[in-house]
């Protein structure tokens, strides 16, 4: 859970902390039941009145979401909660949203679950099934849905103004309603901290209990904890020292995941961090290594002073945060859904009366690369599949010399799903221009040079800019060889007012926001000082 003001100093953050928990307009103080949205179907449609809401990606109906929280798939239902105000479209009022699905793709918007209140903000956490009861919240027979979230605390709060502590909320009745523990909160630090947050919970099945990943934000520190009950808790180690440092670390999670190709099984840590990404501001690291249920070791780790791009991160695109997995989703790989935002900007865009989105729900491969292990990203099995249902195939095979060619109305759409095949025979260059102009002059253009082998999403002349000095123009990735570096594959999700671009067998992504015009649904194929092989599929969403 980040704070809207990601660059202050440490005194001033602490400071910040302790004024935002009661920042609370009157309406929001009042201890009558909030203003709560009706449930809003999946498969928004963009209007001329609402052009930037996309067609297969989570957003609320009206209002701020941020960062995902309690993400469980439940008796075939997705669970998404997540920051969110119930007051406002913009940061404040943390609540828990919530919205379920059944396919990754349609979302349907449920009753806020958790309120703030002027004692207490609702930051972020995890939610698991406590199936045999351990907690005694529930029963044998209806187990309890218990969520372990971060308590942000006001004036007459549990503990003093500002601090954060690690709290437990649980539901009888499948994520419907929530109810507090009177115990709460079950975790706290001596002295107490204010930047203490974002709870995520993992079974360790060799010593039968619950790990707990946590930060203290400002310290770049993870702090672990185990429990057999989620109620009472023991200190395990500390996780810090490598990688990138330049801002808050948040979200944390240690995932254990099968090596592909071999029997071998490695432990991921997945961590945020704001601002000191790779595309600038808000991005996603992770590690790679052993967990013996006290400690992680990370295995070739970037040191903390190396250049961020000895860091492994999990998307090159200014637009991916705050991302965990979802407990209990079917398959054997992790399914994440993350924020698609930057706290750059993310408070400055022009959406309206919604502001925020979630990322496609992408699912994670754990590959030996050349020098330490990989992560490798694909949409998510059940999105991509519902996704591969949306439409028509239309398809196109051509040869682009030195020059720009319009892909025709085939190919003329706000939202689709886009499997790009190019050979550059000679070109120096060669890409797609999507969302493009009838004139022209403004596009989101995508392309690949296969001399530096950089695939670069560039939306500078994409649309509207002006709001945010920190929206950064454009992101690249420069790619491993791969024996033909003059042909590459790109999986490309074109959503209204986002691209994420899947690379070769997801050995990298860039995911990006953008706002363009209404009127804007062109696409062409271009090719610079030489030939392209082009083989473009689309499906319009």
């Amino acid at each position: 859970m980040t704070y809207p003001s990601p660059h202050l100093s440490r005194r001033q953050l602490l400071a910040a902390s302790a004024a935002v928990v009661v920042a609370f307009s009157a309406a929001s103080c009042t201890q009558s039941p909030s203003p709560t949205p009706a449930p809003t179907p999946g498969g928004h449609r963009p209007s001329p009145s609402d052009p930037w809401r996309p067609v297969a990606h989570l957003t609320a109906g009206k209002n701020w979401l941020n960062d995902p929280n309690g993400l469980v798939y439940h008796d075939g239902i997705y669970h998404a909660f997540y920051q969110y105000n119930p007051h406002g479209n913009s940061w404040g009022n943390m609540s828990w949203g919530h919205s379920t699905s059944k396919d990754l793709v349609h979302w349907e918007q449920q009753p806020v679950a958790m309120e703030a209140s002027p004692e207490e903000e609702i930051f972020s956490g995890c939610i698991v099934m406590d199936t045999n009861n351990a907690s005694g919240l529930g029963s044998a027979e209806n187990p309890p849905m218990v969520a372990l979230y971060t308590s942000a605390y006001g004036k007459n709060g549990a503990l003093p103004q500002g601090a954060q502590a690690q709290s437990i909320a649980y539901s009888l009745d499948s994520g419907a309603t929530w109810q507090k523990y009177q115990g709460n909160p079950v975790l706290n630090l001596a002295p107490t901290n204010n930047n203490f947050r974002d709870p995520k919970v993992t079974w360790y099945e060799p010593g039968r209990y619950w790990v707990m990943t946590t930060v203290v934000a400002d310290a770049q520190v993870v702090k672990m904890f185990k429990s057999t009950d989620l109620l009472r808790w023991e200190f395990l180690s500390d996780f810090s020292g490598v990688g990138a440092q330049g801002g808050l670390w948040e979200v944390p999670e240690l995932v254990q995941m099968d090596v592909e190709g071999s029997t071998a099984r490695k432990w991921v840590m997945l961590l945020s961090i704001n601002p000191g990404g790779i595309a600038g501001g808000s991005g996603m690291q992770y590690f790679v290594g052993e967990f013996d249920g006290t400690r992680f070791t990370p295995e070739n780790a970037a040191a903390a002073d190396a250049p961020l791009e000895e860091s492994q991160w999990l998307d090159h695109g200014a637009d991916y945060y705050a991302a965990n997995s979802i407990s209990g989703a079917p398959g054997d790989k992790p399914v994440l859904l993350g924020w698609m935002g930057n706290w750059d900007y993310a408070q400055d865009v022009p959406t309206t009366p919604w502001r925020g989105s979630m990322a496609v729900p992408r699912e994670l491969t754990l590959v030996r690369g050349g020098k330490r292990f990989e992560l490798r990203s694909a949409i998510a099995g059940a999105a991509k599949e519902t996704l591969e249902r949306s439409g028509e195939v239309k398809s196109k095979n051509l040869t682009v010399g030195s020059s720009l060619q319009d892909l025709g109305p085939d190919f003329a759409a706000r939202s689709q799903l886009i499997e790009l095949e190019m050979d550059l025979a000679s070109a120096n260059e060669a890409g797609l221009i999507l969302r493009r102009s009838s004139d022209g002059n403004a596009g989101h253009r995508i392309s690949y040079a296969p001399e530096t082998r950089t695939v670069r999403v560039d939306r500078s002349q994409a649309g509207t800019s002006n709001f945010s000095e920190k929206f950064s123009p454009f992101h690249e990735v420069k790619l491993q060889s791969s024996g033909n570096d003059r042909a590459v594959r790109l999986t490309i999700l074109l959503d209204a007012s986002s691209v994420e671009v899947f690379i070769g067998s997801g050995e990298a992504v860039i995911s990006d926001t953008f706002f363009p015009e209404w009127d804007n649904t062109g696409s062409s194929a271009f090719s610079t000082e030489g030939d392209t092989d082009f083989l473009v599929t689309s499906r319009t969403l």
